[in-house]
Order: structure tokens, then sequence, then C-alpha cells
């Protein structure tokens, strides 16, 4: 197992899952409930409890140590966040969790093509292929 935890892979599945069964949470969770107010009260957990894994680590951590450039990325990355649940909580208000949950997961490509252009990652063929196989999915899960 310590192994694991210091594998992206595992990591990367546990994430999955995770999201996997948040989609399923999270639409049990919207309905009959305005999606806004629904994503406040999900994002003030997430909240609490990164708060308190970061607290049970027990690792020093000094805010005044992050530098202005850190800051201001994840600052963003919180706004990119917080649109994003936003959009997803009404989408799930709106539809099927088994539709647009695939749809969410074009995030992948997203990030595959943000990746080359503001990164400058280089990505192989077989990424390129994964990526429309994903949007492709995608398209076939949430239209047929």
């Amino acid at each position: 197992m310590g192994a694991a935890l210091n594998n992206w892979l595992f990591w990367s599945l546990l994430s999955a899952l995770f999201a996997g069964a948040t989609a399923i949470l999270a639409k049990v969770g919207v309905e009959g409930i305005n999606s806004n107010l629904a994503t406040a009260i999900r994002t003030t957990v997430v909240l609490l409890v990164t708060w308190l894994i970061v607290a049970a680590a027990r690792t020093p951590v000094s805010l005044a140590a992050i530098s202005k450039r850190t800051w201001v990325f994840l600052l963003l990355s919180g706004v990119a966040t917080a649109l994003s649940w936003v959009c997803y909580f009404r989408a799930l208000q709106l539809g099927m969790a088994s539709k647009v949950a695939p749809i969410d997961k074009l995030s992948v490509v997203f990030a595959i093509i943000l990746a080359v252009v503001f990164l400058h990652e280089q990505v192989s063929w077989q990424q390129w292929v994964g990526g429309l196989l994903i949007a492709g999915g995608a398209v076939i899960l949430a239209w047929f």
C-alpha cells in the first residue's frame, strides 16, 4: 500500500471513483433545491474537509511563503472550479446524471488542448486518439 500512496495512477483512479459517486450523490441532492444553493453547500463541505486534511497532515504550513504567482493561479483555479460546479449542478438539475457526467468528462479533452496551448506540453498521437475517443464516447453516451 505504501507504494500506491506515491503513484499517480492510484490517486487518479480514486479521483475518478469519487467523481463518479459525486454525480450520483449530487443528482439526488439537487432535487427540490436551487442548484446554486446546492453548490454552495457542497463547496462548504469541500472547504471544511480539505482544511481538516491539511490540519491532519501535521506538516508545517506557511501561507506567507506562497508566492504571489502561485496565489494568482490558485485563485483563478478556484474561480474556474466554482464556475464548473455551478454549471455542473445546474446541468444535473435539468438532465440525467448518466448524460451530464459524460459531457462533464470532456474536461479531459479541454485539459489536453489547454496543456498544449498554454503549457506547451508535448502530446503524443496516442493521447490525441485517446482524447478523440473520450469526445466520441461522451457524444454517444449523452445523445444516443
